[in-house]
């Protein structure tokens, strides 16, 4: 589209004006595209069929009287035959920006023309400040499925998203934002559907416009599109009035038509030459792993993300978007990733993200595909390496040296994770740059990371393949579940140990639905297909799980309430002043930590000391310890912090908080259990001296 852009040309889609409607829509190959109005009864009688007349930029547009508000309408497009071409006059066509889509079966679909219409009552986005954010990934379905509170219709549904026990239990755990899986139309594969099974995860979106119409209720369904909408805008908006912001992880980078020999929806009858990667020869050129990727080189595609995530921004008031595969969004004419791509830089400058959360998964399965680290201010991304290193060392290193009396690694990787990850990371977003997660969607939750060793996907219908298995888990003792009480407490501990790690590291941390409780899906590692109790949150918990959600709660509460525990910035040695905390690092005898404490495998205690300055000249001080070994072990605490007390706030060596303080002085050795970690806060006996301080 050269310089113009929708923001400044007439909107794509359906709008209307003077109880008249009109329809715009891209192609730059057709030589014909009709509107096809239909029979309100019966979708498949068109009763009447309006040209639309190409202009400027490839947009084809009519108007009439007969596109109304309710209108149940398809497209037809013609145009050339050839390798790069799948016009076919006869195939009914979803409008891509369509608000609103409903499926009659697996191949049938059609549009309906609605206004967007909500009484927002006033209610306002909470604009969360971006280090005080806690992000909660869940599917919007498996999220309340299993939900006694809640009445069996509603379980699952975009409504269970706003009833009051979700909401309470999402303030209880302390999360910021719900991140919700797709929930932009999308479709499962033939091959799955034949299989019996179905894409329960949502990775295969067919419009980015109208939401999936399986989450709204029986009621909302009964009623029409424009039920199912406003279903999804009060859920948002009772998140919004509880203080609670909702990301959408959304699918730009591939469409559910598949490849070549895929169906054909949408785009591909539109203009498949124009919408996807291809080559002359008609070969689809797949950075997804989905069969196409969408073709970011061209402005008009472009467009299209740009003006989807502006109407979910502002008509749906969705508060962030986690771009799936973000790498095949930012790739350029030669397929090659690009940081200054127009599509990444028009986010950034469109004002209308200002306030948007805006995350990252930096990755595709093309070539140059991993770009962690790569991508631009105000973009955070998914951090692949601090899920691995805090793994590592929590898990796999610990096997390790439980079958050969050696770990590979000390404390240097995981002190950079608990740091930021300043060598990922290190731009002008800084710590907040990087999107902490041990566990996501895809992979074990955090339960079968510390209970299996290896993936169980046999349910998939895959014979095992599916899923990676470069797992770092640690099934300490016994694949699976078992009824031996010491293996069940050390994988208790652990759980402890990887939440406490990601809920007191700088940066964005992410937990994934149903960790805070627990949850197992029996060590399957790839639970796309899977929408059943094997994948649903469990609320039917046990005293184990409760503490485990009770832990959950008290370390996204200090986080909350102690700035040192969710930095700004990267912190440095020397000052702490407002813009930097200072960090001081401590080995396991309370001394500053040398080269050759860093260097050495078997130095596996590691204590960060962070300081604070807050606006009114107050300290905020806090003393995390890590020992990642198999035996109990002395920590003393280091006597050149002066005038103070440490008082000792968390210890995952116990299933639940501490009810009572504990204190100690500079210099006291504490004993610390086997692989565990504990958390102090400092407190002054005398004012800082002034020398210590730079405002």
């Amino acid at each position: 589209m050269s310089e113009l852009n929708t923001a400044e040309a007439a909107p794509l889609g359906v709008s209307f004006d003077g109880g008249k409607g009109t329809i715009r829509v891209y192609s730059s190959n057709a030589t014909k595209i009709e509107l096809c109005i239909l029979d309100d009864t019966d979708f498949r009688q068109i009763n009447s069929t309006l040209p639309l007349k190409k202009g400027d930029y490839d947009i084809w547009a009519t108007t009439s009287t007969k596109l109304a508000p309710g209108t149940k309408y398809v497209l037809r497009a013609d145009g050339p035959e050839g390798p790069r071409h799948t016009f076919n006059p006869t195939a009914n066509l979803i409008d891509p920006y369509a608000k609103a889509v409903h499926r009659e079966n697996q191949r049938e679909y059609y549009c309906v023309a609605i206004e967007d219409t909500f009484d927002w009552q006033g209610v306002t986005k909470p604009n969360i400040p971006l280090d005080e954010s806690i992000i909660y990934e869940a599917h919007l379905r498996g999220l309340t499925r299993s939900n006694p509170e809640i009445d069996d219709d509603l379980r699952g549904t975009y409504a269970a998203l706003a009833h009051p026990s979700t909401i309470s239990h999402l303030k209880k755990i302390g999360i910021t934002a719900i991140e919700l899986l797709p929930i932009q139309m999308f479709i499962s594969e033939p091959r799955l559907m034949n299989m019996g099974l179905i894409n329960y995860w949502g990775y295969n979106t067919i419009n980015f416009f109208s939401p999936q119409f399986r989450y709204a209720s029986e009621a909302a369904r009964n009623a029409g599109p424009e039920a199912i909408v406003n279903e999804l805008k009060t859920a948002i908006r009772e998140l919004h009035r509880n203080g609670i912001e909702v990301l959408l992880d959304v699918v730009y980078n591939h469409t559910s038509e598949g490849s070549s020999s895929g169906n054909v929806f949408s785009f591909k009858g539109l203009d498949s030459s124009s919408y996807y990667r291809m080559d002359d020869a008609g070969h689809y050129q797949d950075t997804t792993g989905c069969g196409n990727s969408l073709n970011f080189a061209n402005s008009h595609v472009v467009d299209l993300v740009i003006d989807s995530m502006r109407y979910w921004t502002n008509e749906m008031q969705i508060d962030g978007f986690r771009f799936d595969l973000a790498t095949t969004l930012a790739r350029d004419e030669n397929n090659t990733f690009n940081s200054h791509h127009q599509m990444l830089q028009r986010i950034q400058a469109d004002p209308t993200f200002n306030e948007s959360k805006l995350i990252v998964e930096p990755w595709d399965v093309g070539l140059g595909g991993w770009q962690t680290g790569n991508f631009p201010d105000r973009f955070s991304e998914w951090n692949d390496r601090y899920r691995d290193s805090v793994r590592r060392f929590w898990l796999t290193d610990i096997a390790t040296a439980r079958n050969s009396g050696n770990h590979w690694n000390g404390v240097a990787d995981l002190a950079t994770r608990l740091s930021g990850s300043q060598d990922v990371v290190d731009g002008p977003t800084g710590v907040l740059g990087s999107v902490n997660f041990v566990t996501a969607h895809d992979g074990f939750t955090l339960h079968d990371l510390v209970s299996y060793n290896v993936k169980h996907n046999q349910v998939n219908g895959e014979s095992n393949r599916d899923g990676t298995s470069n797992n770092y888990s640690f099934n300490h003792g016994a694949e699976g579940e078992t009824d031996d009480q010491a293996i069940l407490a050390t994988r208790r501990k652990a759980m402890r140990n990887l939440l406490g790690t990601l809920l007191l590291s700088a940066g964005i941390p992410m937990i994934t639905a149903g960790d805070e409780r627990a949850k197992t899906q029996l060590g399957n590692n790839n639970a796309y297909c899977q929408d059943s109790m094997l994948s649903w949150v469990n609320w039917d918990t046990s005293r184990n799980e409760r503490d485990l959600e009770e832990t959950v709660g008290f370390l996204t509460r200090l986080r909350r309430e102690n700035p040192v525990l969710r930095p700004k910035s990267f912190g440095n040695y020397n000052l702490m002043h407002e813009e930097s905390d200072r960090v001081r690092w401590y080995s396991g005898w309370g001394e500053i930590m040398t080269d050759d404490d860093w260097g050495n495998a078997e130095s596996r205690t590691v204590a960060r000391f962070a300081e604070h300055l807050n606006a009114d000249g107050s300290t905020n001080r806090f003393l995390i310890v890590a020992h990642g070994k198999e035996t109990a072990a002395e920590f003393t605490l280091p006597s050149e912090i002066v005038k103070t007390r440490f008082e000792l706030v968390w210890n995952s060596a116990y299933d639940l908080p501490p009810t009572t303080i504990e204190s100690y002085l500079p210099g006291d050795k504490v004993e610390m259990s086997a692989a565990s970690m504990m958390l102090f806060r400092a407190v002054d006996d005398e004012a800082i001296s002034s020398e210590n301080v730079s405002v």
